[in-house]
């Protein structure tokens, strides 16, 4: 547990980076023997590009720093409930752990919406803990929403 509070730490500060570029504030770290092996956060607005989440962002970083795209014994720390694409994404890179924030009721693909890392017939099993540093990786969401509304008018 204590683990998971430091390291949800460091994807809060991903999401910090992100909502300092006017992006949606979800960070994300994937760590390896207790160590960071690649962080980032969203720039889908940044490229125009739909798939740069936060977390297919790291894992495509971490499988060109290790080698491969079997990201076996590693776990992702990120600050919301992964979308539906990025729950298949762990799953193609055999992500053995997720731990993740806030749950998104609108998107989220592991337990608010619809349980995708446990649906049967799939060839790999997540772990699943949620709801670490929940309240923080909710208020940096909350507050995001209501300077861009309180922006845009």
């Amino acid at each position: 547990m204590e683990m998971d509070i430091y390291f949800m730490r460091e994807a809060l500060r991903e999401a910090e980076k992100a909502r300092l570029k006017q992006e949606v504030p979800v960070g994300a770290v994937l760590v390896r023997e207790g160590r960071i092996v690649a962080r980032g956060h969203n720039l889908r607005e940044s490229r125009g590009n739909p798939l740069a989440h936060a977390e297919i962002l790291v894992l495509e970083k971490a499988a060109r720093r290790l080698g491969g795209w079997r990201l076996e014994e590693t776990t992702l720390y990120v600050t919301l409930e992964p979308c539906l694409m990025c729950v298949g994404a762990l799953v193609a890179a055999r992500v053995r752990r997720l731990v993740y924030g806030a749950s998104d009721p609108k998107v989220g693909a592991v337990r608010s919406l619809l349980p995708a890392a446990a649906l049967p017939g799939l060839n790999h099993r997540i772990e699943v803990v949620g709801g670490i540093l929940e309240e923080e990786c909710r208020r940096i969401l909350k507050d995001f929403f209501r300077e861009r509304r309180r922006r845009d008018g």
